[in-house]
């Protein structure tokens, strides 16, 4: 490892994905939610999501509750277009990114960008950031129980004889212990000891 100069970023990028619509999700997953986003603020890591409502919106708003940093990285190529023609909120993000790329470009440029990667209750979207995520070989923490697309993401695995490809995924149901394994993972992973 390298010993970091004053002057080094020393912070991991938590990458939140997750349903924007949850009406699929358990009844209590916005909760868990906000706990991953406390947990990552706890640990002095940037929140990265994709400037959502839903889950992702609600792991925000857990960050910024606990004194944390967070990033949104937009669909949309403006702000008046985040907010008017995707409907999308600008509050409790420190920053958004405008990428002007759509769900898909979103998608990998904010999975890209991430140390690690939390799956929470979701849909095509947060599968399509799974899978991004799994061929980057990304560490990812799936909270399996919270609902919706996640809960497939065991046996997809299994079925697609792909499984090996990723060693860097955690299956869990409590979100404290997941972000733990996760944070270890990616300590591994980097080159400058924090």
């Amino acid at each position: 490892m390298i010993k970091p100069s004053p002057h080094y970023h020393l912070k991991y990028q938590i990458c939140v994905s997750g349903a924007a619509e949850t009406g699929l999700c358990v009844p209590n997953a916005l909760d868990l939610a906000k706990e991953i986003g406390q947990i990552i603020a706890e640990k002095k890591a940037v929140l990265l999501n994709g400037a959502t409502t839903g889950f992702p919106y609600w792991a925000a708003i857990g960050a910024k509750e606990a004194g944390g940093y967070t990033v949104g990285i937009s669909p949309a190529r403006s702000e008046r277009e985040h907010v008017e023609d995707f409907k999308l909120p600008v509050d409790f993000m420190d920053v958004i990114i405008y990428s002007g790329m759509g769900f898909p470009g979103r998608d990998l440029m904010l999975t890209r960008a991430s140390d690690a990667v939390v799956i929470g209750c979701g849909r095509i979207g947060t599968l399509h950031e799974f899978t991004v995520s799994f061929e980057d070989q990304k560490p990812m923490g799936i909270l399996i129980g919270s609902g919706g697309t996640t809960d497939m993401l065991k046996d997809i695995l299994e079925k697609s004889q792909r499984k090996e490809h990723n060693p860097n995924i955690i299956f869990e149901t409590q979100p404290r212990a997941m972000m733990e394994q996760l944070f270890d993972l990616v300590k591994k992973r980097k080159v400058i000891e924090i």
